[in-house]
């Protein structure tokens, strides 16, 4: 493997959660690039000893220091936890932890040092009981990198969900949902898919917020005030956005062979679609970002941390997509 491999920065994600387990299985088969783990090689390697990982921990200063990723050796880029960690056991102390793996990994991605980050799961209750207003990676990272309008996009082998809210509570999306704000959704959809996924002239199928979108304002006016004009307006600059779709038939396989993603309108709309038939395999992908950022589809898991039962199978699907991206936008 050449030195100029992508280098794709892996945060470990809550210490208390499955983040470290997921990432200790990253060492245990070879990969075509180079992956450098965000975190606290303490709280590593007593992960992978509980697992009955045959691992070595190696230490890492920098990006430049990270060689081809082997079978048997987990490269780290050293934080250290601010308290002992107990696997399932969630600890406010180590909240500071958390959000230092998610700058690291950012600004590792912004200068260039690394040319994708992927993130392992978050608790964001802990984060905010420790007294720090958070609502997930998505927004920390489109702060973190002065991005106006991040969209999280999420992407199987058989389907690409974006959202256009994102983690709100139910009753505040109606007020969340700005026809000017989602034109520039549309758009971003459309140039990332493109520049990124190498997806030619993406269709986008926009859903209705309302049952039977709004069915001509009887159930709800946002359809025709709302979503309609951005999508006519997004049409008029060229991009192949139609809708707004009742998000009850959005789905079917026939309506899924007419577009390459579905944009929804809040959370819980689109994405138990999406996880109920690919669960395990989804990448998390946050459009709109000047770095790729790829995520696991699935929480921190408490429950089973250290218990050798959790799934990696996600985190290998992120990394693999982060470093498809990376070389796609290397060869731009």
């Amino acid at each position: 493997m050449s030195i100029e491999s992508p280098v794709i920065a892996v945060t470990s994600g809550e210490p208390a959660g499955i983040g470290p387990d997921i990432c200790v299985a990253l060492a245990t088969r070879a990969w075509p690039m180079r992956i450098a783990t965000v975190g606290d090689p303490a709280v590593l390697a007593a992960r992978a000893q509980a697992l009955g990982a045959a691992i070595s921990i190696v230490p890492c200063r920098a990006p430049s220091d990270v060689g081809a990723a082997r079978r048997g050796v987990l490269q780290v880029l050293p934080i250290e936890a601010a308290s002992p960690v107990v696997p399932g056991r969630l600890d406010p102390r180590n909240a500071g932890y958390v959000l230092e793996l998610i700058k690291r990994g950012a600004e590792l991605c912004a200068s260039g040092a690394c040319a994708a980050l992927t993130t392992a799961p978050v608790q964001k209750s802990v984060i905010n009981s420790a007294g720090v207003a958070f609502s997930g990676h998505t927004e920390l990272l489109a702060e973190l990198t002065h991005a106006a309008l991040p969209v999280m996009l999420l992407a199987s082998k058989r389907l690409r969900v974006a959202l256009a809210t994102t983690h709100l509570p139910l009753g505040a999306v109606p007020a969340a949902l700005d026809g000017p704000r989602l034109e520039r959704i549309v758009t971003i959809i459309a140039t990332d898919l493109e520049a990124r996924f190498g997806v030619a002239k993406p269709r986008i199928a926009v859903l209705g917020l309302n049952p039977h979108a709004g069915e001509s304002g009887v159930l709800g006016k946002e359809e025709q005030t709302i979503i309609a004009p951005a999508i006519e307006r997004a049409r008029a600059r060229g991009i192949d956005a139609f809708g707004p779709l009742p998000a009850d038939t959005a789905f079917t396989p026939e309506a899924l062979e007419r577009c390459d993603v579905v944009l929804a309108m809040y959370h819980d709309q689109g994405l138990p679609v999406i996880k109920a038939l690919g669960f395990g395999e989804i990448v998390n992908v946050t459009l709109g970002l000047p770095i790729i950022r790829t995520s696991v589809d699935h929480g921190t898991a408490l429950a089973l941390a250290g218990t050798g039962q959790a799934r990696p199978e996600s985190l290998f699907a992120a990394v693999a997509l982060a470093a498809e991206l990376a070389r796609r936008a290397k060869d731009a």
